[in-house]
């Protein structure tokens, strides 16, 4: 088994159940799914010195934001699987299990709330939305879903192996 390559591919398949969320919850709460163009706006900006804006939509538009955004959001993805796999070892791959996964998912719901959030002008944790409870329960469900793509990928993965 190829460790390296077996995170990639969990990495990416979680990501990608979370982007099917997306647009479940789009389908089936007429909730728009996040806009990675407004990532890629704020880590072009990270290149010009600037890491916190008061407004990412009101912020002048970086050429290729949706292509930075949209490649940001897998790596992010792929590190978060790497995490998984640091804290409970390589052999979370050989027998994945749903509680550490979900431990991962829910537990990355820190990174848009203390860094994305505030540094995109949101505030920490949504606080500066115009319904914070509301973007909170979002998040934290959204990243549990991640975590359950991580479970997912990691059986799909682990039964890939065994074939």
């Amino acid at each position: 088994m190829n460790v390296p390559l077996s995170v990639v591919f969990i990495g990416i398949g979680a990501t990608a159940v979370t982007d099917l969320w997306g647009v479940a919850r789009r389908t089936m709460f007429d909730i728009p799914p996040p806009n990675f163009g407004m990532v890629g706006r704020w880590i072009g900006h990270m290149a010009h010195g600037q890491f916190r804006h008061n407004s990412i939509e009101k912020s002048s538009p970086i050429f290729g934001e949706r292509v930075i955004g949209w490649t940001a959001h897998y790596l992010i993805g792929v590190a978060f699987a790497a995490l998984l796999v640091v804290i409970w070892g390589q052999s979370w791959i050989y027998n994945p299990t749903i509680g550490p996964a979900l431990a991962v998912g829910t537990g990355t719901v820190a990174a848009p709330f203390l860094i994305m959030q505030p540094g995109m002008g949101a505030g920490v944790a949504a606080s500066r939305t115009p319904h914070p409870a509301s973007a909170r329960l979002q998040s934290l469900i959204t990243h549990a879903v991640f975590g359950l793509g991580l479970y997912i990928s990691g059986w799909v993965v682990q039964y890939s192996y065994a074939i």
